[in-house]
């Protein structure tokens, strides 16, 4: 496959350091879901002075690129990063306290810049028409809704995302045909007993050992009534309850996250939840209120999707190994729903470099050397014959 004469992984190590330069600048002033200004204004201007037709959806970009009489391909990047502090000692580390791009965000938005910057110069002989979807608020789960009732995906014949994987090392491949990551949901959950004095725990309903035998319940949910040949996870992740040593507290709150590969999981770990609120809170004279509400759901790929990225991959001498699923959860799934395509990860642990912390991790970091490679794969998927398969 000679990509029509072009050579995308020549092409991304020319523009490596700029590529880099981006990847750090947006990594030093990260911006929460719905609030990438900054990050979606460079973006912006970027695709504009190369000749992308841009229009916006909130915070997040949509660019359009027309080549030729071949199909429309979407490549999508996600620019959102996390409310943690950062605790690497490196030049480009955040300067925003509280904020970081501890998921890789940073790269994504630099890898399909440099994509798009590489595709504009050889538009000459681009094949297929290409979008280019800059999204918002991936970690909240919402951005991608957003974007596909903005019209992101409308007139799309494949999409394609990259995320950077911190369990592969560094420049790697990994794709997964099918079911690849989880479908999630979030719960809040008060439960309310009736406050008292510490020493005299019999003049009051004690919300704390209900809520302990709550959380232990739940994990019963997945190892005693879930089909073991199935996937299920229930995590409480947030308990809040009372202020002083002496003082027995009104009401226990708590927030946790629940995954799931189908509907009908997802229902039995619903309706297990709401069982064991009532039955504990009956028996202890309390009450409960509990709000449970699908976040995402699974992200399946496409077979004939991942064989052209097997395809593209092999053409640029890149290594690709097929990876487990997870129970991880990506809203890129909202626009697999619509459209046909592939999440693939790309590794970028590097040992040497004492780069082993995972996502979401205040010391999280990425080989930037696996960039480029990022950055070729999307731009060989554009310029892919899509017609001879």
């Amino acid at each position: 496959m000679a990509f029509n004469s072009l050579n995308p992984l020549a092409e991304a190590l020319k523009i490596k350091d700029l590529i880099i330069g981006w990847r750090r600048e947006f990594h030093a002033y990260p911006e929460l879901g719905f609030e990438e200004f900054r990050t979606s204004q460079i973006v912006e201007e970027n695709l504009r002075s190369w000749g992308y037709k841009v229009r916006r959806v909130g915070t997040g970009v949509i660019a359009d690129l027309s080549g030729g009489d071949g199909l429309t391909i979407a490549l999508r990047a996600d620019m959102d990063a996390l409310p943690i502090q950062e605790e690497n000692d490196v030049p480009y580390r955040s300067k925003v306290p509280g904020k970081m791009h501890a998921c890789g965000h940073d790269a994504h938005v630099a890898m399909l810049l440099g994509a798009a910057k590489i595709i504009a110069e050889f538009s000459h002989i681009l094949p297929n028409k290409v979008r280019l979807i800059f999204q918002p608020a991936e970690e909240t789960v919402s951005g991608a809704l957003r974007m596909v009732e903005g019209g992101a995906v409308d007139g799309v014949d494949f999409i394609f995302g990259i995320h950077v994987w911190a369990d592969l090392p560094s420049g790697v491949i990994g794709l997964k045909e099918g079911a690849f990551l989880a479908g999630a949901g979030s719960f809040d959950i008060r439960i309310v007993g009736k406050g008292g004095h510490g020493a005299a725990p019999h003049e009051a309903i004690d919300p704390i050992p209900i809520a302990a035998q709550a959380i232990l319940a739940f994990q019963t949910i997945v190892s005693r009534f879930l089909n073991p040949l199935e996937k299920g996870v229930v995590s409480v992740c947030s308990v809040k309850a009372g202020e002083a040593h002496n003082v027995i507290p009104n009401d226990v709150v708590m927030k946790g996250t629940y995954r799931f590969y189908s509907d009908s999981v997802a229902k039995l770990i619903e309706r297990k939840v709401d069982e064991i609120l009532k039955g504990l809170t009956s028996a202890y004279g309390a009450t409960y209120e509990l709000r449970m509400e699908r976040t995402a759901l699974p992200v399946i790929n496409d077979s004939k999707a991942i064989s052209y990225v097997k395809k593209v991959a092999e053409a640029l001498n890149v290594k690709t190994f097929e990876i487990p699923a997870t129970m991880a959860s990506e809203d890129f799934s909202e626009y697999l729903q619509r459209v046909p395509g592939a999440f693939i990860a790309l590794g970028v642990k590097n040992e040497s470099k004492g780069i082993i912390y995972p996502h979401h991790h205040p010391k999280f970091n990425l080989d930037e050397d696996a960039l480029p490679i990022g950055t070729a794969l999307e731009v060989g998927l554009v310029f892919h014959d899509y017609s001879s398969y």
